[in-house]
């Protein structure tokens, strides 16, 4: 399985600096929707306290959590990728805090920083792969729960 990273602390120092130059900070409520799937996804969040759940509408009524999210993790990625969209749907299981970075702010700066852009690149392709991994270690458990009955 992969190791879990944390982006701002997997960024080199100059690197980090640089893209912390675009950071806000920003509070969310507990039980506060922070986006839903399919809406425009223009900027990204490093979580500083407090927890995030990520889920997926199932139903006009229903979402299942898929991931829980906590302090240094990254919070949106859609940002990346054509046709930036959310693919879930994020809320705040906590108090939480966080650092806000505009997607074409930092895009631009990855523009300017060829370096930066393909470090930051690569660790949220690392971040995604051992979040997969971690989504198809549960689905295995679930079904294994199921297929047992």
């Amino acid at each position: 399985m992969t190791k879990a990273i944390k982006l701002l602390t997997a960024l080199p120092p100059p690197q980090r600096q640089r893209l912390m130059a675009l950071a806000q900070e920003v509070s969310f409520p507990e039980d506060t929707r922070i986006f839903e799937a399919g809406g425009t996804a223009d900027r990204f969040w490093v979580l500083r306290s407090g927890a995030v759940s990520l889920d997926q509408r199932v139903t006009s009524i229903q979402r299942v959590t898929v991931a829980s999210l906590g302090s240094g993790d990254l919070l949106g990625w859609s940002w990346l990728f054509p046709p930036y969209r959310w693919d879930f749907g994020a809320e705040a299981f906590s108090p939480v805090r966080a650092y806000e970075f505009d997607a074409a702010a930092v895009l631009r700066l990855c523009e300017e920083d060829p370096g930066l852009g393909m470090s930051l690149v690569r660790h949220v392709a690392e971040i995604l792969a051992h979040r997969l991994e971690l989504t198809r270690g549960r689905l295995m458990e679930q079904y294994g729960r199921r297929s047992a009955l």
